[in-house]
């Protein structure tokens, strides 16, 4: 095959009947030239498939028109979508942004920004990991240039920083308000600025809390240096990690996963960036989000300036968010120590009088606490991904012992969250979370989640009161709910009960359904659903039999779920009112009940319609047999 021959200046400035100097005009969008004189011009140019000599060009401006981005590992996101902001900011005034990359290697960087910087206009350093002497050469020879998170001597030179100081407090204030005080900092390279900053913060933030231990831990800044570390992480006995980035938290993450080790419920692990991938990681990685591609745009808007002339220009410091998702939770309560002040962070709500349940309130989750312990939390801003239905929900809920009865977007399921209230479908809006099942296709991805959003939370004593308002996937709104939890001591059962009432409002006329009314045998889950935590074999219990079989379907007022075994007996009994639907219950793979809204036929509610629904939960810390619970049900809510 021919390769077509590139045509000349000379050869359309003679077609043309003009000057090359003319053409060079035209080409280079110079407004001297006549307007018909441009068009011809331009027209031959676009005939021979001319393009300007881009060599040419820059000989003549003394300007290539590209600048230099030096990042320490191009492989990582965070970097990348930096020198996507530097890139598009960039092409938008005709430069060109090529990229050196260092491969995490700081002897490189010197060589490669002074052989960057010969082939371009202008250099950003990005991150950069050199000694200072080495940068403070490449500062005083190879200017114009801008640094990205690194404070050199040279205050003359632009700056773009995070502050990843308060960004690492923030993170660790909020696992410390969630009752953390054992924590592992997977640290990255020691040649990194930021790394040594956020160590700084972190000894400092231990200073301040005597009753909390950081171990530091050398790591590294890529995902198998996670991967690599689980071992150094289960030894510290920590029930937190801060990784350095959210790489190293994708890497632990696997390694936790394939382990069996359970995230949050066991251990906590947070990242920082927040980059693209951290909202899928499993599950959903909490970490400070950083202005990513805003820094490579500042950077250049930074640059440019240098490049055309102007002045000293003021270095920028970005704050990181928080972003909290499912990779966080409370500290597992056999871990939890006495509550603790936390110095420097806005301090937990004493919880209860001696003997006394009490909520009180953690920013905007409810905090349920008696005797200085926490029984249960209500997130109610949940950070769960739009395909889970976002829903406020209970978790964790604990026995006055200690142990954890609910279970968080477990592997099995992961829309399934702690006590919620959760509907399959709702005129074709699942507020359930996951797939839905089509007739006739079986379980369906489909983008029909809705969301349920909270209002006006109230907290009087035992009692928790919000409004909430139910968005269709379209952003119509179903329903209006006004919610109830309400929680007692149960002295003479060596427990506590905890009642669940939703009073829904038909905003308009509904058509609810479950799995079952679509074809799936069984399937009528959907209510207040309590998914429990994975373990041994557990027992279901209903008045009329005992076990799954005779548990799923059954109409028994109350249901009872226990589990005996090494970390100690437990039993949650469970009672409808005020009306009494099948219970769908499901005790082997996993394990998970709750009263079905819709059993096996579409429930319709016209307009303005109120439902009620109600559940109340007796938690005991052993195995409760039948002749105990007919004993206890007199003095309990609901329906006998």
């Amino acid at each position: 095959m021919n390769t077509p021959r590139v045509a000349t200046i000379a050869e359309v400035a003679d077609a043309a009947g003009v000057s090359r100097a003319t053409v060079s005009r035209v080409m280079n969008g110079r407004s001297t030239v006549r307007a018909d004189l441009a068009a011809r011009v331009r027209a031959v140019a676009t005939e021979l498939n001319y393009s300007p000599s881009t060599v040419a060009r820059s000989l003549s401006l003394g300007r290539t028109q590209t600048v230099a981005l030096l990042v320490p590992d191009l492989s990582n996101p965070m970097f990348q979508q930096i020198l996507r902001g530097a890139n598009q900011a960039a092409a938008r005034d005709s430069y060109r942004v090529l990229v050196a990359d260092s491969i995490e290697d700081p002897s490189r960087e010197l060589e490669l920004a002074l052989e960057a910087r010969r082939r371009c206009d202008a250099l950003i350093l990005c991150s950069p990991r050199m000694p200072d002497a080495d940068l403070a050469q490449v500062l005083a020879t190879a200017g114009p240039v801008v640094v990205v998170n690194r404070d050199p001597e040279d205050a003359s030179v632009p700056v773009l920083s995070v502050d990843y100081a308060d960004g690492i407090r923030t993170l660790t204030q909020r696992l410390i308000k969630l009752g953390h005080t054992a924590f592992i900092y997977l640290a990255g390279p020691e040649s990194s600025t930021s790394n040594t900053v956020r160590l700084r913060a972190l000894r400092a933030l231990e200073g301040e809390n005597p009753h909390i231990s950081i171990r530091y831990e050398p790591c590294g800044a890529m995902i198998e240096d996670g991967y690599a570390a689980l071992d150094a992480v289960l030894g510290s006995r920590a029930t937190a990690v801060l990784a350095y980035n959210d790489l190293v938290a994708f890497g632990l993450l696997g390694k936790l996963n394939e382990s069996g080790v359970g995230v949050p419920g066991d251990i906590s692990v947070v990242g920082f960036d927040d980059i693209a991938f951290a909202r899928y990681a499993t599950p959903a990685l909490t970490t400070m989000a950083v202005p990513q591609a805003e820094l490579g745009r500042q950077a250049w808007e930074q640059l440019h300036q240098l490049i055309l002339g102007g002045g000293e220009r003021p270095s920028l410091y970005f704050r990181p968010r928080l972003v909290e998702r499912a990779s966080s939770g409370p500290v597992p309560r056999e871990r939890s120590g006495p509550a603790a002040e936390v110095t420097g962070a806005e301090a937990p709500a004493t919880l209860a009088a001696p003997g006394v349940l009490l909520w009180s309130r953690d920013d905007e989750v409810g905090v349920l606490g008696v005797d200085g312990l926490e029984l249960a939390r209500y997130e109610r801003h949940a950070a769960m991904p739009d395909v889970h239905a976002p829903r406020p929900y209970l978790h964790p809920i604990y026995t006055l012992a200690g142990t954890m009865l609910t279970e968080q977007s477990p592997v099995d399921h992961r829309h399934q969250y702690g006590l919620s209230l959760a509907v399959p479908a709702v005129n074709g809006t699942s507020f359930w979370g996951g797939r839905t099942f089509v007739r006739g296709a079986g379980p369906t991805l489909l983008e029909n989640h809705g969301t349920q959003v909270p209002h006006d939370l109230t907290l009087t004593g035992a009692t928790l009161s919000e409004h909430l308002v139910w968005h269709s996937h379209e952003g119509e709104v179903l329903v209006e709910e006004d919610r109830t939890l309400t929680a007692a001591a149960r002295p003479g059962a060596d427990g506590w009960q905890l009642s669940w009432r939703s009073d829904l409002r038909a905003v308009r006329a509904l058509t609810i359904e479950s799995p079952a009314t679509s074809g799936r045998p069984g399937a009528g889950y959907g209510g207040i659903f309590w998914r429990f935590p994975l373990g041994g074999p557990a027992g279901l219990l209903v008045a009329d039999g005992e076990g799954e079989d005779a548990a799923h379907g059954s109409t028994s007022p109350w249901l009872a779920v226990s589990r005996a075994g090494e970390e100690g007996a437990w039993t949650a009994l469970l009672i409808q009112g005020p009306a009494v639907r099948p219970w769908f219950a499901r005790a082997g793979d996993y394990l998970g009940v709750g009263p079905a809204l819709v059993w096996d036929t579409p429930l319709t509610v016209t307009e303005g319609a109120d439902l009620p629904l109600e559940l109340h939960a007796l938690l005991v810390d052993r195995a409760l047999d039948r002749d105990e619970i007919e004993a206890l049900l007199p003095g309990l809510p609901g329906v006998h």
